[in-house]
């Protein structure tokens, strides 16, 4: 059902050479990106009208309007059930205590006397938010997108999600309810990339799309495409691919937990990626047994979890220790990284590079997934060595405000215009001997 790579009696190589020879996904967004690009440019010419050919096209549904009327956001809310209902609120209220104290506030530095430098935040003005809505309908996604939005100060939200040929071409009522909850009005019946082209070219007409500043949420392979072609025109989070999870082990790891946490990320999608990391072939053997049961026991077996489990990017990696553990899941970098050793807390602390790390038996990625508070909008394929998961700061700018009086300019206009020369950039030095009577005083 899963496959092994055996890393153990040889020195681990470094760098690429690790990366090289752990299981990864195809997920080739720049093949993609050719696909979306006609895709794209329909809607930045024609707009909605676009939008509801590609519904027809894409989605196989018949739509007069894209925008999502008010009284269907509302009356989601109002059907939901009342136990998803308390469980979206709880997720909601967890995710506001965690964004709310990420919020950065201004600073001001004095450099010298009568110099200073201030940093500010100032929120984007205007984000679209995609929640995806194929395998399954996602809105944990709508509230990890909105809430660090809402904390981070943005003005206007707007959200997009695929039309539903079950829900008359609206997006699956749990995303609008969600929507209403979080307070969010403006909603889209518009997937795939052609919703990334809305938000980022915007639409005329009736029930036309602003354009906006960024674009934030998961999706599929045509929506990672879409955000790259868009990349310099609008913001975006990352080109999310397929979900990851990655357990580090020791042998007093228990292989129910771990299996049942590996097939929880495979029934994303036949893509996704479950590795388990381990110095103990006793917990290898033991999981592996384990998978067969766990699997027949639930849902998505044959679409989405045995092709994951059995496909390139999943795997069981041995090695000789932790260390070597700790090594292997650094340079995999994975979205989730769970640690399920003894003193699982400190060899968390030394891992560099996962989108978010899962602590011990009691903090599955299913709460991360949930209501643990943190944001489950992470880097994948690897991103996370040097990019973050979407919070509070995705959406706000720093911006620097000098502020210089005459004599704190005067104390260092010399080296100014020295540097300035150096550069060979002579007019730079000009824009301070201009102010001194062409005398740059010296210290």
């Amino acid at each position: 059902m899963i496959s092994r790579i055996d890393l153990r009696g040889d020195t681990l190589p470094e760098g690429g050479a690790l990366r090289d020879l752990l299981p990864r996904a195809e997920f080739d967004v720049e093949a993609a990106l050719e696909k979306v690009r006609p895709i794209c440019e329909d809607v930045h010419h024609r707009g909605t009208a676009a939008l509801i050919e590609f519904a027809q096209k894409f989605d196989g549904v018949e739509l007069s309007q894209v925008r999502v009327p008010a009284e269907a956001i509302t009356a989601a809310l109002e059907q939901l059930d009342p136990a998803v209902r308390a469980a979206l609120e709880e997720s909601i209220r967890r995710a506001r205590i965690v964004h709310r104290n990420q919020r950065r506030t201004e600073h001001t530095t004095q450099v010298v006397p009568g110099g200073t430098v201030t940093e500010k935040w100032v929120p984007v003005e205007r984000v679209g938010l995609y929640a995806p809505g194929g395998r399954s309908v996602y809105p944990s996604s709508v509230v990890m997108n909105v809430v660090p939005a809402q904390e981070a100060g943005v003005e206007s939200i707007a959200l997009a999600s695929p039309p539903q040929r079950e829900f008359d071409g609206l997006p699956h009522p749990t995303i609008l309810a969600a929507c209403a909850l979080l307070g969010v009005d403006e909603v889209y019946a518009v997937g795939g990339a052609q919703a990334v082209a809305m938000f980022a070219y915007g639409t005329t007409g009736p029930d036309g799309c602003p354009p906006a500043n960024m674009v934030t949420g998961p999706g599929n392979i045509w929506v990672a495409a879409a955000k790259r072609y868009f990349t310099g025109k609008i913001g975006i989070d990352t080109e999310a691919g397929p979900t990851e999870i990655a357990v580090l082990a020791d042998a007093t790891a228990d292989p129910v937990h771990v299996a049942a946490d590996l097939i929880s990320q495979a029934e994303h999608d036949p893509l996704a990626a479950a590795v388990l990391v381990t110095d103990s072939a006793e917990l290898a053997d033991a999981v592996e047994k384990e998978l067969e049961p766990q699997v027949a026991a639930t849902k998505h077996v044959e679409d989405r979890i045995k092709p994951a489990l059995a496909g390139k990017q999943s795997a069981i990696v041995l090695v000789d220790s932790l260390e070597d553990g700790l090594k292997v899941v650094d340079a995999y970098g994975a979205e989730h990284l769970e640690i399920q050793t003894a003193d699982a807390a400190a060899w968390a602390a030394r891992v560099r590079n996962a989108g978010a790390i899962f602590v011990g038996p009691w903090s599955p990625v299913s709460l991360g997934d949930y209501c643990a508070g943190s944001n489950h909008v992470l880097p994948t394929g690897g991103c996370a060595c040097h990019s973050s998961g979407l919070s509070v700061q995705s959406f706000l700018r720093g911006i620097h405000i000098v502020d210089y009086t005459r004599d704190a300019l005067a104390e260092v206009a010399h080296h100014v215009v020295t540097l300035a020369e150096a550069e060979d950039l002579p007019a730079h030095g000009a824009a301070l001997k201009a102010r001194f009577g062409w005398k740059v005083p010296q210290q």
